[in-house]
């Protein structure tokens, strides 16, 4: 068993070099977005093209969702135990494999089936990513490069549809399907360059490492952060899942015009993990976690009662909602991740798992008032922001998370 305190000892990246490896982690970081809402805009046509209806259609995005979800539990601690590299390696194979296969499906059940195969492959990249950045990364630095990983997370799934919309006029569900095993390829020349970053394998046997999931979880410090953290994608994603039919049917905006408010809320996502590295170089971790909290309460408070106004002022007052929703992403991964000394993978996969099962409860609850999705919107901002300010707040008092230094000063 590898020593509980075991240093980070960085790893030289001989092919890839630092910017390489951090664009090849960046790019894993991407892979459900890509995997799921890029072809979001072609299930219409599938079902049409295969003849069946639209709950059959949807299985192959419903389980996809399932298996790539609890296939990062298995990954992730497989990677303690084997090293992140093989283990990347043989799932981007088997993704490339079942993304070519889901082009070629001669029918739904088929293609749900080599969905299911591009899940299991692709969920060993996702789990792989963020373990990699503990791997190699420290302090300051290593807050930086979650900045960067958390800003693909939360934009991917606000380009991946408009992509596919696209992509649709120039080729079928076949092509983006095959437009997704050449993701894949790119990924997998990189994984191919990867030095191992892995500092100490596990000892442990296959069934003890796939149990370290459970060790982690009772980790009263992690598995409340988790919880914490993991609420904002409800949040998050929220918003992304029901945009369009909140500019475009409620508001009545036209494709184009929506696309222009869409990419104004997008840059509140993308800017969001960056102005905490610049907020962090003067103000404390908990103060910005705290002002993040309050900011998503204020904000869901404005969208709940001038919202429907008008498009101006929805994006307006969307904003700072959706840029502290975002901003509050890189140091909870950082504390996470600093909550074990070691079994980095599965404390990965968790993470992963647990803000994907959390944003896919947030698409479900905002579309469950149709009538009013953006007081709908605003109602989760609050209840978002209030849970995770009462449940910080909690964490603090019961001092149940190991003290980590404020790192500051430049990345």
């Amino acid at each position: 068993m590898e020593p509980a305190d075991a240093p980070v000892v960085p790893r030289p990246q001989k092919y890839l070099g630092n910017r390489g490896l951090i664009a090849l982690i960046a790019l894993l970081s991407a892979f459900v977005p890509l995997s799921t809402d890029m072809y979001l805009p072609a299930l219409p046509g599938m079902g049409e093209y295969f003849g069946v209806s639209s709950n059959l259609t949807n299985l192959t995005l419903i389980l996809f969702f399932v298996i790539f979800s609890f296939g990062m539990l298995v990954w992730g601690p497989l990677s303690d135990k084997y090293g992140r590299r093989p283990i990347l390696i043989f799932g981007l194979v088997l993704y490339i494999a079942a993304s070519m296969a889901c082009a070629a499906a001669w029918g739904i059940w088929p293609l749900i089936l080599f969905r299911c195969l591009q899940a299991a492959g692709g969920s060993a990249a996702s789990a792989v990513a963020t373990a990699m950045v503990k791997d190699v990364y420290a302090g300051r630095r290593q807050e930086s490069v979650l900045a960067v990983v958390q800003s693909m997370v939360v934009l991917s799934p606000a380009i991946a549809p408009v992509l596919g919309a696209f992509m649709l006029p120039y080729t079928s569900w076949r092509g983006l399907f095959a437009v997704l095993g050449i993701i894949g390829i790119v990924s997998l020349a990189g994984a191919v360059l990867l030095s191992e970053t892995i500092p100490e394998k596990s000892t442990r046997s296959v069934p003890q490492s796939l149990r370290r999931i459970g060790t982690v979880v009772k980790n009263p410090g992690f598995a409340a952060l988790l919880l914490v953290f993991s609420l904002v994608s409800t949040a998050s994603l929220a918003f992304i899942a029901d945009s369009s039919y909140i500019y475009e049917d409620s508001f009545g905006l036209s494709q184009q015009w929506y696309s222009f408010y869409f990419a104004f809320n997008a840059l509140a996502l993308i800017a969001g993990p960056f102005l905490y590295l610049r907020l962090s170089r003067t103000f404390s971790r908990h103060a910005i976690i705290l002002a993040c909290f309050v900011t998503m309460i204020a904000g869901g408070t404005l969208i709940f009662f001038l919202g429907e106004i008008g498009p101006l002022i929805f994006a307006v007052v969307l904003f700072p909602a959706s840029l502290m929703s975002a901003c509050v992403r890189p140091p909870g991964a950082y504390l996470m991740l600093s909550q074990q000394k070691e079994d980095t993978g599965s404390a990965a996969a968790l993470i992963n798992c647990a803000g994907l099962l959390f944003g896919s409860a947030g698409m479900i609850l905002v579309s469950m008032d149709a009538e009013s999705l953006v007081h709908g919107l605003g109602m989760i901002y609050v209840a978002v922001g209030c849970i995770c300010l009462a449940g910080w707040l909690l964490i603090g008092r019961y001092r149940l998370i190991k003290e980590m230094p404020d790192a500051t000063g430049p990345a």
